[in-house]
């Protein structure tokens, strides 16, 4: 499953781990911030929606207008294998 994601939707499960209240604006601005591009409705909600239909991330209500994008157990567990792999493929490099 990890390999199925894009760059983007990873990108998106690590600003949600790394957010307080994850909210769609909150999690568009992490990933303006990080990478100096600009990312359009048009291809953030699709892909939050995607998150949500494979099951790593569960979206809530925050009130009548905005939604909270949470991770849910496979969702870490994901992001727990995707760190352990990439430890695995570094392990050979000093990144002290």
């Amino acid at each position: 499953m990890m390999f199925e994601l894009t760059g983007f939707q990873r990108d998106i499960l690590y600003c949600i781990a790394d957010t307080d209240d994850p909210y769609g604006l909150e999690i568009k601005q992490q990933l303006e911030e990080a990478s100096s591009i600009e990312v359009n409705h048009g291809r953030l909600y699709p892909n939050l929606d995607t998150l949500v239909e494979e099951g790593l991330v569960e979206k809530k209500a925050k009130d009548d207008r905005t939604n909270l994008y949470l991770l849910t157990e496979h969702g870490i567990n994901l992001i727990k294998q995707r760190r352990q792999w990439e430890d695995s493929k570094l392990s050979e490099i000093d990144l002290t």
